[in-house]
């Protein structure tokens, strides 16, 4: 018996040499080195829990996306797969953004992103590692947006994490993840670098403040980037305060238009504007994913690299919330309202009886051109749902194109974006392979679609006021009148034409008016009235749903965001809080939006002037 547990013992004590051990190794897909024609989508990274490439090729296979991969051991590993079939909410078919996947020139699976209704991993299949780096690809079949989050080779077949938080511990210890790199305090820092972003982050720079600009995508602009392609709009140089929205002129496109060729938006044009800012450190590519707030004060944001996974820590004694969405103030817990409210809130006229969650929907805008010969475009048909009679004859698709009112801009805004997608894909593969009457059609192409979709309306952050239409249509004034809004009240919905087509999946808008005179926005509607040291500029202001309709167009954006940036200079300059100001030192917030911080040798010109109609101002 002795000898049978030394035995035992012995056999014990030389297992581990042996290396039969579990190995995993897991690649993060928009880590991919080439990227080929894949994309990096960064938008729903907070609900499906990571960026991810997807093949945006509108109907044509994209070039290949590759890396090498380090293994720590050889022979044969399972592969597992992050995607998702991404037509499955309207059509129970097999997916049409099918990829493969090879190793070391070996095709592992030829049909991947067909299944599956969720993001999920699948099992690829198996493959034996020979050496200790191996090349992986991804090869895109059909240009259909198929899409990769991860890839990951084990030894063993045990399931892979699915849930969101037991899904972010893996990637964590699987990429050996470490704590966030401080990156230093600042004196602001402005979170989203569209038009308001940039134009808060400019003005409080040349006011001599430390600032931090941080934007989740590598293109500046926001909407009025090539990536989405809509137009300025709304009044800047405008009484009171005729000096305000001038720093525009610096950045801003000349041309306008939406769903126009990617020259007309200039992005270089606004990046070398904020290059060229001394006072300014920008971190292009990282999204706000967490903040540390104690008292109701914002001490700093987490961020993570959209391709590299690296997380930074951001200080800063002032935020200012740009990203639209809120992101910032709903991390932090600021208060905040999202849909219509009704009639007993504030009482105003366009409100409906009811409060509802219905919001503006996303624009997934689109052209084609013309070729002068025969085009092909593949058959697309996954619950569309078109005929000659419901199908749209156009050859471009702009702000009209717009889905998503009555899903949460949040929580559903893949579902938006790739709806948006699908009927752009449907219509036209209708016009261009079904429709009897097809002149106009059978020799343009695709040219492009926007995969990034232009989202009006999510969160909006209360402050110490909330602006009503009311307000607006009489003109009431106020002591801390700053920014002016000049755009109509612009209320999106859905386009009774459409709704009749595609009953509760409209994918077109209407737009119902109201004439305003310019108003200038109460100061206390941008800034938190919860957290202390939080700004916000842009759509996420503090207004009704029915104001809304007016200060979000983006050359109002922008002179908000001007105006945020002078504040902060007057915080920084006392030591105070933003509602500080408007108790204490409102005067010097007015000499300085007389000012205004834009180049003085840019003379007023009309261009930069357009959009609204005038209303009468009632006294």
């Amino acid at each position: 018996m002795k000898n049978k547990y030394s035995f035992l013992l012995l056999i014990l004590i030389l297992i581990p040499s042996i290396k039969i051990y579990s190995a995993s190794v897991l690649v993060e897909a928009e880590s991919f080195q080439k990227k080929g024609g894949w994309v990096v989508d960064q938008q729903f990274m907070d609900i499906m829990g990571s960026p991810y490439l997807m093949a945006h090729g509108m109907g044509r296979a994209v070039e290949n996306a590759e890396t090498f991969v380090d293994f720590p051991q050889k022979g044969k590993y399972f592969v597992f797969v992050r995607t998702y079939n991404w037509t499955s909410p309207w059509s129970d078919k097999k997916g049409p953004g099918s990829f493969a996947i090879e190793v070391d020139g070996k095709t592992i699976n030829n049909d991947l992103g067909t299944q599956g209704n969720k993001w999920e991993w699948q099992y690829a299949g198996e493959v034996t590692i020979s050496s200790e780096k191996a090349k992986v690809t991804l090869k895109d079949n059909t240009g259909f947006n198929g899409r990769c989050d991860a890839i990951c080779f084990k030894t063993d077949m045990k399931a892979l994490p699915n849930e969101l938080e037991a899904l972010e511990s893996f990637r964590n210890k699987q990429l050996g993840k470490k704590k966030p790199k401080d990156m230093g305090s600042f004196d602001l820092v402005v979170v989203g670098a569209g038009v308001a972003g940039i134009s808060a982050a400019i003005s409080a720079a040349r006011l001599g403040l430390k600032v931090a600009l941080i934007n989740d995508r590598y293109v500046l602009g926001g909407n009025n980037s090539s990536e989405i392609r809509v137009h300025l709009g709304g009044r800047i140089e405008t009484e009171p305060y005729p000096n305000l929205g001038s720093l525009q002129k610096e950045f801003g496109p000349v041309k306008g238009g939406n769903a126009q060729p990617a020259e007309y938006y200039e992005d270089n044009k606004k990046m070398e504007a904020v290059l060229k800012e001394k006072n300014i450190t920008l971190f292009p590519g990282y999204r706000a994913i967490a903040v540390d707030h104690k008292k109701s004060i914002i001490n700093s944001v987490k961020c993570r690299e959209i391709q590299t996974n690296e997380d930074i820590l951001i200080k800063g004694n002032l935020f200012s919330d740009c990203t639209g969405d809120g992101t910032v103030g709903y991390l932090a817990g600021a208060d905040y309202s999202m849909g219509r409210e009704g009639k007993d809130i504030y009482n105003e006229p366009t409100a409906p009886e009811k409060s509802d969650k219905m919001t503006m929907g996303s624009s997934v805008q689109w052209y084609s051109e013309e070729k002068n010969r025969d085009t092909y475009f593949p058959h697309f048909n996954y619950g569309g749902g078109f005929n000659d009679i419901s199908c749209e004859k156009v050859t471009m698709g702009e702000w009209t194109w717009e889905t998503g009112m009555n899903l949460d801009q949040i929580n559903d805004f893949e579902k938006i974006r790739d709806y948006g997608l699908l009927v752009v894909y449907s219509n036209w593969s209708h016009l261009k392979n079904n429709l009897k009457e097809n002149e106009l059609f059978k020799n343009r192409d695709l040219k492009w679609v926007a995969y990034i979709a232009g989202k009006r309306e999510s969160r909006r952050l209360l402050g110490d006021y909330v602006l009503k239409e009311q307000d607006i249509r009489e003109w009431k004034e106020f002591e801390d009148a700053s920014a002016v809004t000049s755009w109509s009240i612009d209320l999106h919905y859905p386009d009774p034409a459409n709704t009749k087509n595609f009953p509760s999946k409209e994918f077109k808008s209407i737009a119902k008016h109201i004439n305003i005179h310019p108003y200038p926005i109460p100061y206390r509607c941008l800034y938190s009235r919860n957290i202390g040291n939080l700004f916000m500029a842009g759509r996420n202001i503090s207004v009704s749903h029915v104001a809304l309709g007016t200060v979000r167009v983006m050359r109002t954006t922008g002179i908000m965001g001007e105006v945020v940036g002078m504040a902060a200079s007057i915080c920084n300059k006392y030591n105070i809080l933003p509602r500080d100001i408007y108790s204490n030192h409102l005067d010097e917030l007015k000499q300085l939006m007389n000012k205004g911080v834009g180049d003085p040798n840019l003379k007023n010109n009309q261009r930069y002037n357009e959009g609204g109609t005038l209303g009468v101002k009632k006294k």
